[in-house]
């Protein structure tokens, strides 16, 4: 089976679909020299329509941060993101194509029916919340923090400690840690190539796209 992997990145979600058995194809806009899979550098919304009937599965991650926390902060304070808000435009796409979809995006996105995947159920350091949207009866997986820990944080800077005020005790508190190197990360996210930091604070740890994959491919198999 083949699947597409649009907005791929570095190939966080694609290698998880081909550990669970797929063919993968990946688009980004920009090169990405370390994605491990075929890949198309071009605008998804320029592919043509007899490429994307080309596969048996379509999965979409556009950009999130329209939808984070701290853009939805900084927008409040009136500032913008440049980061177009291209959910709905891909929705669209992926309904009008016809093929079976998954869309992923952060909470607070505007996903219809998501399951979401946490980290720490698949034994890994991050916690990274991810929903997922899809034409097909996925199921998602139940969050074991109280065994995880403290999460390895892959976002922002390497080494930040997060630390402020408690809004509901009023005192200071030292929160969780971001990782120290991009080794840590990587080994964090279940990630063993060289993926960059800039890559893999935006990558889906492979574990979710696999445990996805197999779902389909057992619905898709009958």
């Amino acid at each position: 089976m083949k699947l597409l992997d649009l907005f791929c990145g570095a190939g966080g979600a694609s290698l998880g679909y081909s550990e669970a058995g797929f063919t993968v194809v990946g688009v980004d806009n920009k090169a990405h020299p370390d994605y491990p899979f075929e890949m198309i550098v071009d605008d998804v919304f320029n592919l043509s329509p007899v490429f994307l009937m080309g596969f048996d599965v379509i999965h979409a991650s556009p950009p999130c941060q329209p939808f984070t926390s701290l853009m939805k902060l900084a927008a409040a304070q009136g500032k913008k993101t440049n980061k177009p808000d291209l959910l709905e435009p891909t929705r669209a796409l992926l309904i009008k194509i016809g093929k079976h979809y998954i869309i992923e995006n952060v909470p607070g996105a505007p996903l219809i029916d998501p399951v979401q995947l946490c980290g720490s159920s698949f034994g890994l350091a991050v916690r990274r919340h991810r929903l997922f949207e899809s034409s097909l009866p996925l199921q998602g997986s139940k969050c074991d923090h109280k065994t995880q820990g403290k999460p390895v944080g892959v976002y922002g800077s390497m080494g930040d400690q997060l630390q402020g005020k408690n809004n509901k005790t009023g005192g200071y508190v030292i929160g969780g840690k971001t990782a120290d190197t991009v080794e840590q990360a990587r080994a964090a996210m279940g990630i063993d190539w060289d993926m960059k930091w800039s890559d893999l604070v935006e990558a889906i740890p492979p574990a979710y796209s696999k445990y996805l994959g197999l779902q389909i491919r057992e619905y898709l198999n009958g």
